[in-house]
């Protein structure tokens, strides 16, 4: 292990990495090095007398911002963070010792190439080209190793943390805005990145979305100038139609976010481990966050019109939320419930509205809300307005919920 050690590079503080034909070989060690760790205890708990964290994390340091050498990289990361999956006390040594969070974010800016805008925000060309297939390897690799040095992070006590966890986030969101070289990469580099968001304090999730650049202001101001000032509906559609925008903010992330949870939903498999992460981060940012919360109301619970049909009947984001409300895995039930509650404010009679009574019935039973009422959250006093549609049904919704139940019950 030592020789591998050796010809990786990790044993040299000083040397720079300016001699290009050792670089296979470094590749190679780093190999070698990530199977024995994984498939030897005794490799591990080498690792950690020969401090082998503060090794690879300083190779990485070396390897900052020289794209020719993504492959010494992506191993590098690779063994990171099988060492600090195997061994938790590795954790913090990378958080406070080693300053890893600080370190495997700049070597996501470097995959990125982000250009800084302001303090938390990023251009983004999505006209530009996608991420190679080594920028992707190398981001996905950065990611997980990221996901096991904030795993415990729910609680931020220092500015400088929240500072750190808002460049982290920010860096995310433009990884959200992002493609990889395939469909299949981009949707794991978009997995990862949903997973460490879900480890990013709440308090600094406000970072995924930001005002409208004066560009994207003016340019939809000259789509509006552009129609006729007789054109009220025309106008009022366009407005509906920029489904990225919200109240003046750019929503792009979250679209993606909702996108990326619809997928999962329709895939039908795996939701414990791929659904889960994704409704877990919407329904923590929706209740942290009103233009959020505010934002994925419009986009699945818009103003009912189809009160013909049962509410896990259809094919919208909606529908497909009420069915997994009776779902056969608790989790995601209960989880799919809460997010849904959480549109709604909390409050009992709008869930029933868009939900019907026997979808929420788990969910209230569990809050001891089945006679109505809120939850325990503050949320803005706003109203919802009902449809005419609503309106006019509204006094036959019980008897058709209760005639539903019954002929589900035979």
């Amino acid at each position: 292990m030592q020789i591998l050690l050796r010809l990786a590079k990790l044993n040299e503080l000083d040397d720079s990495l300016e001699k290009v034909s050792e670089f296979p070989v470094i590749v190679e060690s780093l190999k070698c090095l990530c199977n024995i760790v994984f498939n030897s205890q005794m490799a591990q708990q080498l690792s950690l007398e020969l401090n082998l964290a503060a090794k690879l994390c300083n190779l990485l340091r070396k390897c900052k911002d020289r794209k020719f050498i993504n492959d010494i990289k992506c191993f590098d990361l690779r063994l990171l963070f099988l060492l600090s999956l195997l061994h938790t006390d590795i954790r913090s040594q990378l958080r406070y010792e080693l300053q890893g969070l600080p370190l495997l974010t700049q070597i996501l800016e470097s995959a990125f190439s982000i250009k800084w805008t302001d303090e938390y925000e990023s251009a983004v060309d999505h006209n530009g080209p996608p991420l190679s297939p080594q920028e992707t390897d190398c981001a996905i690799e950065a990611l997980k190793a990221l996901f096991n040095v904030t795993v415990d992070s729910w609680k931020v006590h220092k500015e400088s943390d929240s500072h750190q966890f808002r460049v982290m986030a920010a860096v995310l969101r433009h990884c959200l805005l992002i493609v990889g070289p395939t469909e299949d990469k981009t949707e794991e580099l978009h997995s990862n990145a949903v997973n460490l968001l879900s480890n990013v304090p709440v308090s600094c999730l406000d970072v995924l979305i930001c005002p409208l650049t004066h560009e994207e202001t003016a340019q939809e101001a000259t789509t509006l100038d552009e129609l006729p000032s007789n054109k009220t509906a025309e106008k009022e559609t366009v407005l509906k139609n920029n489904t990225m925008v919200y109240n003046g903010m750019n929503m792009e992330a979250i679209h993606v976010l909702l996108n990326f949870m619809e997928k999962r939903i329709d895939k039908g498999s795996s939701y414990r481990e791929g659904l889960t992460p994704v409704l877990s981060l919407l329904t923590e940012c929706s209740r942290a966050h009103r233009n959020i919360r505010k934002f994925l109301k419009d986009q699945v619970l818009p103003p009912l019109r189809d009160v013909t049909n049962r509410p896990e009947v259809g094919s919208t984001v909606r529908n497909k939320l009420v069915r997994l409300m009776t779902h056969v895995d608790l989790g995601v039930k209960q989880i799919a419930a809460e997010f849904l509650f959480v549109l709604c404010k909390e409050r009992v009679d709008s869930l029933l509205k868009y939900t019907g009574y026997g979808n929420a019935a788990g969910l209230l039973a569990a809050r001891g809300l089945l006679a109505g009422g809120r939850g325990d959250n503050w949320y803005s006093e706003d109203e919802d307005t009902d449809t005419e549609e609503y309106k006019n049904a509204k006094p036959n919704s019980i008897e058709f919920e209760e005639r539903s139940h019954l002929s589900r019950g035979k």
